[in-house]
């Protein structure tokens, strides 16, 4: 359903973001900030499944300025990988490059509305796009550093997936967050971890959290491109 796509930021950074696109008219545009493990056949499964459900799905390759096409396995070297990109990006340059793959969605179907959303490094990133940047809408999965962000105010609805049993954004630093940030509309999964919409890691993987998340998200979307 989906293929990748050449894009270029106005710094002049050539780098490439998976597209997928519906059958039939779209009814909105969203940005798909990836996880730290890059644009792999997961976040390419998480395009492809909203395009299925009506929607232009785009997901730039945000560590394409370390490395092209850079996608670390699922394993301990390759989260201590992924946590080194994350740790050293300068979100200067993710918000350009979410930004410029906005324009492209927004420049393919006009008129309909650009959400973005992320799945943990690419919750953070989504996180400061809905303060920093323009979007209708942000819909953020367990984003890792979004609760070191308090200051930052956004300028559209946010709504955050998160389970209770997550570590890296833990119960305790939600609640702080949520004492300075009151605007966004957090989901609490009992029993979920990190990552927990990703089918692909086993271990991880807390189906009824992920499709109640899914259905939440979807009902989000509706009612964002109704206007």
């Amino acid at each position: 359903m989906g293929s990748f796509i050449d894009l270029k930021s106005p710094d002049g950074h050539a780098f490439r973001g998976f597209l997928s696109l519906p059958d039939d008219r779209p009814k909105g545009n969203i940005v798909v900030g990836m996880e730290m493990y890059g644009v792999n056949g997961y976040l390419q499964g998480v395009c492809n499944a909203y395009a299925g459900a009506g929607y232009v799905a785009l997901a730039p390759a945000l560590f394409d300025r370390f490395e092209p096409d850079l996608t670390p396995p699922y394993n301990d070297a390759g989260s201590a990988l992924g946590k080194d990109m994350s740790a050293r990006i300068d979100h200067a340059h993710t918000m350009m490059d979410v930004e410029t793959a906005a324009a492209y969605l927004r420049d393919r179907s006009p008129g309909l509305s650009t959400v973005i959303t992320g799945y943990c490094f690419g919750g953070t990133v989504s996180w400061l796009a809905a303060c920093r940047s323009h979007f209708d809408a942000a819909i953020i999965y367990y984003g890792s550093d979004m609760c070191d962000y308090p200051a930052e105010v956004p300028n559209c609805p946010v709504i955050c997936h998160v389970g209770d049993l997550d570590t890296a954004v833990p119960p305790s630093d939600v609640a702080v967050f949520r004492e300075s940030r009151p605007e966004p509309v957090w989901h609490i999964y009992p029993g979920a971890r990190h990552g927990f919409d990703n089918a692909t890691r086993t271990v991880r993987y807390h189906a009824d959290a992920a499709a109640l998340a899914r259905k939440r998200t979807l009902a989000f979307l509706d009612e964002i491109s109704a206007g």
